[in-house]
């Protein structure tokens, strides 16, 4: 082979391993901007993701902020209201000992309406006959006073019926709030 073809098939090898080395270096060069660019994409997802996550526990922070509130207030009522009920509780007690008591000393005693009718069909009123006074309900009725030991036992269901009725209503009231 002639010095000239040599040259020349020296010539296109070294053309081509240049031309290759160029082509290399310019397709690590794109590579590497479009890794760039992908980056960039990446970090501005991860960045719009992470916005959404905080926008997302923003929202439910406040969210448990305003039922934690509706709680508060829910059960300062509540407790309001327990106050109430026990209040009652106290006083209708307070005023069936005071009853107790009254009819436990003589001091008060209780008696029924005899109904006019029955009494004369039994034969009189027996001496039963009360003169009107202050505290009379009816004007001459027959009345009958109680024993002493009924009298203490129809107090204990009264109050036993007067407890029953203010735990109902505080029952009512609890379910009320609650079912707001």
């Amino acid at each position: 082979m002639s010095l000239a073809a040599r040259l020349t098939v020296l010539a296109l090898v070294l053309g081509a391993a240049v031309g290759g080395r160029l082509a290399w270096w310019w397709q690590a060069k794109e590579l590497e901007r479009q890794a760039a660019g992908y980056e960039q994409q990446l970090a501005a997802k991860d960045l719009q993701h992470s916005r959404e996550r905080e926008d997302a526990a923003v929202a439910a922070f406040s969210q448990l902020e305003e039922q934690q509130k509706v709680r508060r207030a829910l059960e300062d009522r509540l407790q309001v209201q327990d106050q109430t009920h026990w209040k009652e509780m106290n006083d209708a007690q307070q005023a069936q000992a005071r009853l107790r008591d009254r009819l436990a000393t003589a001091d008060l005693r209780l008696s029924v309406l005899l109904d006019a009718g029955t009494v004369a069909a039994q034969g009189g009123d027996g001496g039963m006959r009360s003169p009107a006074g202050t505290g009379g309900v009816v004007d001459g009725a027959l009345r009958a006073q109680l024993d002493p030991a009924h009298a203490q036992r129809i107090i204990a269901i009264t109050d036993e019926g007067d407890r029953g009725l203010i735990a109902l209503k505080a029952c009512q009231a609890y379910v009320r709030e609650v079912t707001k």
